[in-house]
């Protein structure tokens, strides 16, 4: 007896055909609406005014918006800003200073004294004694000539204003007189030099 071989049967798909794409294009309505909101968008962008105050931005340079130099014409200096910078580590932001180590600006004679006085304190600088509002301090304070004159008349503005003080204004001629009248290089010798200086006050 002759085996017969069985039939080949056909070979068994095990995977899925390769996926292939089609030309799908938007559709035309849908193009039609994005290119008329493009042009619409952009017509608008060419064609309207800005809203409200032009000054607010809309037309403003660079240089607009850069700010004054210091000491430039019209340039305004803030005193509070030049006094937390240069006095308030010893001083303090509220003018009491330190017991026993940093005299206070509050309430200090000195500050409320004659406008030239305040001017060479803050150009020369006091070393030694000096008593202020009863209590005696021995230290030193150094000079601020480095500070511009609009910077000096800031800060002492702010201090003879801040407070319980209630001194004038001081301008920044008045810190250029006295860098060329005093051309002192060293700091005032304590509250006696001051008083000696407080006397020849015009």
């Amino acid at each position: 007896m002759v085996n017969k071989p069985e039939p080949r049967r056909p070979a068994q798909e095990r995977e899925e055909g390769d996926p292939f794409e089609r030309n799908r294009p938007i559709p035309t309505v849908v193009a039609l609406i994005t290119l008329a909101v493009v042009i619409s968008g952009a017509a608008y962008i060419l064609l309207s005014e800005p809203f409200g105050d032009v000054d607010l931005g809309d037309r403003r340079t660079l240089a607009d918006l850069r700010p004054p130099a210091a000491g430039a014409p019209g340039a305004a200096v803030d005193g509070k800003q030049v006094f937390t910078a240069n006095c308030a580590a010893c001083h303090q932001a509220t003018g009491k200073g330190v017991p026993g180590a940093f005299p206070p600006l509050d309430g200090s004679e000195w500050v409320a004294s004659d406008g030239r006085i305040v001017a060479n304190i803050l150009l020369h600088g006091i070393s030694g004694e000096i008593t202020v509002s009863g209590n005696t301090y021995k230290g030193t304070m150094p000079s601020f000539q480095r500070l511009g004159n609009a910077e000096l008349a800031a800060v002492a503005s702010y201090v003879r204003a801040g407070w319980s003080n209630k001194a004038g204004i001081l301008k920044p001629e008045l810190f250029d007189a006295e860098r060329k009248a005093n051309t002192r290089s060293t700091p005032f010798s304590g509250g006696a030099e001051l008083k000696a200086l407080t006397a020849k006050a015009p």
